[in-house]
């Protein structure tokens, strides 16, 4: 009885040893492992809290573009720009209804557009084009027009002022829409091939819309 008594003191001693070591062994994996989640977890909040900078780098706007999208982006800004100057101009000197109203949505469309693609040339880190109205910069883009041709514009009211805008918007949207053929041919980031896809889609429409109007005149 004294020598079971024995065994079964040191068995107990055996499994309480044992259960100490992995006691032990379990508290330090679990504060290894939970400094590894902690770090885990503050590299994650890192991460999230990172600066805009290192996000956009990070982002898939800074990463999936090519040239063909910033030349997409830099030339479409004052493109637009124009084309919304244009369109400022029809609200006071068009006579036609029809004019005004193609002016408000061309405006509409394209002023949203351009902040867009300022979104994209600062999170690619590539500077804005610079404002540069009153300068002549149709040898630059197609479609573009002249110092001149915007002065002519801005001289005009009424029924000839109609004539002249619609006459110079189609040949705008003209320019407009073979630099985005180029784009969904060359670009490579989606969302830019995707708005070079819409302004194909509805200045091809409105091209034939002013087209019409320049008949009934």
């Amino acid at each position: 009885m004294t020598a079971r008594r024995s065994l079964i003191r040191r068995s107990a001693l055996v499994a309480s040893t044992a259960v100490t070591a992995l006691v032990l062994a379990a508290c330090g994996g679990s504060g290894s492992s939970g400094s590894s989640g902690s770090s885990g977890h503050d590299m994650g909040s890192m991460d999230s809290s990172s600066s805009p900078a290192t996000t956009a780098a990070a982002s898939p706007s800074a990463g999936a573009h090519n040239a063909a999208d910033v030349t997409f982006a830099k030339q479409m800004i004052p493109h637009h720009r124009q084309a919304v100057e244009m369109a400022d101009l029809a609200t006071t000197r068009a006579a036609s209804a029809d004019v005004k109203t193609l002016a408000t949505r061309i405006k509409g469309a394209q002023d949203p557009e351009i902040k867009t693609m300022s979104t994209w040339l600062t999170s690619w880190g590539e500077p804005l084009p610079q404002e540069m109205q009153g300068m002549d910069m149709s040898a630059g883009m197609p479609g573009m027009m002249s110092a001149g041709d915007m002065d002519r514009l801005k001289k005009g009211s009424g029924a000839a002022f109609d004539a002249m805008f619609l006459q110079m918007m189609v040949q705008h949207h003209q320019g407009a829409v073979e630099m985005a053929n180029t784009e969904k041919a060359q670009g490579q980031f989606g969302p830019t091939k995707e708005l070079a896809n819409a302004v194909v889609t509805a200045q091809t429409s409105e091209i034939t819309q002013m087209n019409k109007l320049l008949d009934k005149n």
